[in-house]
């Protein structure tokens, strides 16, 4: 029986959720992680997704999942408009990607997670399923330092300024993608180090919000617009910053995206238009990367590791649980 909850709106995400969405992800997490390494991307995305639901309709909130299952994965959806939870509580927007690296858990490679986010309701982007430009740092920064419309070097030149360091000692992530060729070549002309991922986009934002553990000073890039909003929500709670440009290349993705409420295509995205108001962020690692630690199958006992975050407070927690009680993973 699911207690009753009543408390001040403003703080309905805090007192009732932050570790409740630890508990989403890490069900998502480990229904994964039993299919690591097995070569197959649908059936590891199709347990995330299936243990993520039956954990959010467990909730009592009001849930809209507005940034869900992308149609590229060709995946059983989490779909967007799907409405989850208890019907009761808070209203809620909710981004989820219940398995980000699929190809990185069916290879058992580093860096896969499980992740979502929760806003108050009517508070997230709901963004299109398409490519958008993205350039990120974590925080500590004056406003402004970033700018998606500069050049590579005069971004790098901004940041190693306000860091207080040359531009040789800062690094950038990149994805490992054809259509990042130009980039790397401009990036390489700086004297930056540069650090590529072959997936894992949300993951890839994410590192520089922390880069004193992650050695990530910045994100640039070309990645889906859904893992867009996802990674604005982390960086919003840690004071990071973020612009992105949706890339509507095609009058079916100028169409597609007006009917969802994109109405001008080239908007310029800062993490206030992509993220308003009080949000959580969680995430809980599959397999093990620089970030997070992956899922740990003991004779007696599962070890996850999540980061959850807050933005309203600031606060970062780093959660690594135990688990004793097995049966509570295993299919209701």
């Amino acid at each position: 029986m699911t207690q009753d909850i009543t408390v001040q709106p403003g703080l309905a995400i805090e007192r009732v959720l932050t570790l409740e969405l630890v508990r989403v992800t890490e069900r998502a997490a480990v229904s994964a992680a039993r299919l690591r390494g097995r070569g197959n991307e649908k059936a590891a995305d199709q347990a995330a997704v299936d243990a993520m639901r039956r954990e959010l309709n467990k909730l009592p909130i009001q849930g809209t999942i507005v940034i869900g299952e992308g149609e590229r994965d060709e995946a059983p959806m989490l779909f967007i408009g799907e409405e989850v939870g208890l019907k009761r509580g808070p209203k809620v927007d909710i981004a989820v990607d219940p398995l980000e690296g699929t190809t990185l858990c069916a290879k058992n490679m580093a860096g896969s997670i499980a992740t979502m986010a929760m806003a108050e309701g009517g508070t997230l982007l709901n963004a299109p399923d398409v490519y958008m430009d993205k350039i990120a740092v974590g925080p500590g920064y004056p406003k402004g330092v970033i700018n998606l419309d500069a050049s590579p070097a005069e971004n790098v030149a901004a940041v190693a300024k306000a860091k207080g360091v040359k531009p040789e000692h800062l690094t950038v992530l990149v994805m490992d993608r054809p259509r990042h060729a130009d980039l790397i070549a401009a990036l390489r002309k700086t004297g930056c180090s540069i650090a590529q991922i072959t997936d894992g986009d949300v993951a890839g934002v994410i590192h520089t919000t922390n880069p004193e553990e992650t050695g990530i000073d910045m994100y640039i890039g070309i990645g889906g617009a859904p893992e867009g909003v996802l990674a604005a929500a982390a960086l919003r709670c840690i004071g990071g910053q973020m612009q992105c440009r949706l890339i509507l290349d095609t009058e079916e993705k100028r169409t597609r995206s007006a009917k969802m409420g994109i109405k001008d295509p080239q908007k310029l995205y800062q993490i206030e238009d992509m993220v308003r108001g009080d949000c959580l962020f969680a995430a809980t690692g599959v397999t093990s990367g620089s970030f997070l630690r992956g899922v740990r199958f003991g004779k007696e006992t599962i070890e996850t590791e999540t980061v959850v975050m807050r933005s309203a407070t600031g606060t970062v927690r780093w959660i690594r649980a135990e688990h004793r009680q097995l049966d509570k993973f295993h299919l209701d």
